[in-house]
């Protein structure tokens, strides 16, 4: 099994300091309008939250997994509920990379699996160089274009 790039840490860690930065504008914006909120617990609390994303962010890395198999993209993910997804090549639809601002500035790409069937059921794979996303990006829409003629 293979595993993300140990960098997507910190792309995680910069999006668990966004709620907590959240919290703490909120709470001391109460605090300086009027409402009985001490800016010390205020911030104290923006601070919790950052620390249970880092948390988070440490644990998320250690678990999350993926395989490239014979029939099927495997996914091992999740930290309060483990997720295994096994996605055939046969009901994958498109397969693109996508970077955004804070993954272009650690130098990281997703690769994102549009499968067939319910909606929402698009799988991202996280935390990859883009040699390496790339790679797995043409590797997943031949092994589904294969399994689209092994069907037939």
């Amino acid at each position: 099994m293979e595993s993300l790039d140990p960098r997507v840490r910190l792309a995680w860690t910069v999006g668990a300091l966004i709620p907590g930065a959240f919290v703490g504008v909120v709470a001391v914006l109460a605090a300086r309008f009027g409402a009985p909120v001490p800016v010390t617990a205020a911030l104290g609390l923006a601070a919790a939250v950052v620390a249970l994303g880092l948390v988070f962010a440490v644990l998320r890395y250690r678990i999350w997994r993926f395989e490239v198999r014979e029939d099927s993209l495997y996914i091992v993910r999740g930290v309060l509920t483990r997720v295994d997804t096994s996605v055939p090549y046969v009901r994958v639809q498109h397969v693109d990379t996508r970077r955004g601002p804070v993954e272009r500035a650690l130098g990281l790409a997703s690769v994102v699996v549009y499968t067939a069937g319910s909606r929402g059921a698009d799988i991202t794979i996280p935390g990859l160089t883009p040699d390496r996303a790339g790679e797995l990006r043409e590797q997943l829409r031949e092994l589904a274009t294969e399994s689209e003629f092994d069907a037939v």
